[in-house]
């Protein structure tokens, strides 16, 4: 097939989804496609009317770029994959995962930790790292932030917190990540933290052939494993959840990892397996159904319920 055509990326415009998107430029570009980059104003700077919302597109971060797809301003998206809700819209689908970076989580601090020995405040804006923090740390207090990574370092620098979490690969990615940090090895990951996603049209098979060279099939497996785990929780509302599939070439097996905490992270319902390569298709299913049956449910309606208010 001739690669004359050139594939639009569509990005957010922030510092580290440009270096994502450029990343699959190269890609692309190594395979001999001509590609495009348009980074799209995120979510507030675009009036979405009405028969877009009934696709069924609920990413705050996805949004925008999801109507530019639709739209046919950019033929791809790329992602951080745990940014992406598990529905996608009608007629988006994934096209590609790329192998997977770091999966940790970091505490960025000010290069003091004596504050873990007593009171401190921490900062981040996901209900997953606050639950997880305030079950290890019950004393400390934790604030919301909020913005891209750069704005969240930059408010970590000029505040009085002690310190911040953030995911070790957006650091990384971007030569962001200080002298000053602790790997929280303890925190079980968002699903699909530190992996990257490339939707296009369900349509453009011009798209999706040039894509599928660049998926990388074991990550693709453990983000399946744990978006799918994640759906079966939630049932589309945001809850404190954590979930890691990690492949073993030893043993053929994938190690899994999945979590729910309550919002004070006071209850914790774990579950930790590992399965047969082969089963790998209903793993996240199942596992998420041992743990709604183990108390789950009711702590998900409790969840809920807070979050309403």
């Amino acid at each position: 097939m001739a690669k004359n055509r050139i594939i639009k990326i569509g990005t957010r415009d922030s510092e580290l989804a440009l270096w994502q998107a450029h990343t699959v430029e190269k890609q692309l570009n190594d395979l001999g496609y001509k590609t495009e980059i348009v980074a799209v104003k995120s979510q507030g700077d675009i009036i979405l009317d009405k028969p877009l919302y009934e696709l069924g597109i609920t990413g705050i971060f996805t949004k925008t770029l999801d109507v530019a797809m639709i739209s046919g301003q950019v033929d791809i998206a790329v992602h951080s994959m745990k940014d992406v809700p598990t529905a996608l819209p009608q007629g988006i689908v994934q096209a590609a995962v790329l192998e997977r970076a770091n999966t940790v989580d970091i505490l960025v601090h000010k290069g003091n930790l004596d504050f873990l020995q007593g009171e401190g405040t921490i900062a981040t804006g996901s209900l997953r790292r606050q639950a997880q923090w305030l079950h290890k740390y019950p004393k400390h207090q934790v604030v919301d932030l909020r913005g891209n990574v750069n704005t969240r370092m930059q408010k970590l620098r000029d505040s009085d917190w002690d310190g911040a979490v953030f995911a070790a690969a957006g650091l990384e990615r971007i030569n962001l990540k200080p002298d000053t940090f602790i790997n929280l090895d303890w925190m079980i990951p968002a699903p699909a933290q530190g992996a990257m996603m490339v939707v296009a049209m369900a349509e453009d098979t011009f798209a999706l052939d040039a894509l599928s060279e660049l998926n990388h099939i074991e990550t693709e497996i453990c983000t399946y494993i744990e978006r799918q785990f994640l759906r079966t929780l939630e049932g589309g509302c945001t809850a404190p959840i954590g979930a890691l599939a990690i492949y073993n070439e030893k043993t053929d097996c994938i190690d899994f990892d999945g979590v729910l905490f309550s919002i004070d992270g006071q209850q914790k319902i774990e579950i930790k397996r590992s399965f047969d390569i082969s089963e790998w298709k209903k793993l996240g299913l199942n596992c998420a159904k041992e743990i709604l049956d183990n108390g789950g449910s009711a702590l998900m309606a409790e969840i809920k319920e807070k979050l309403k208010k």
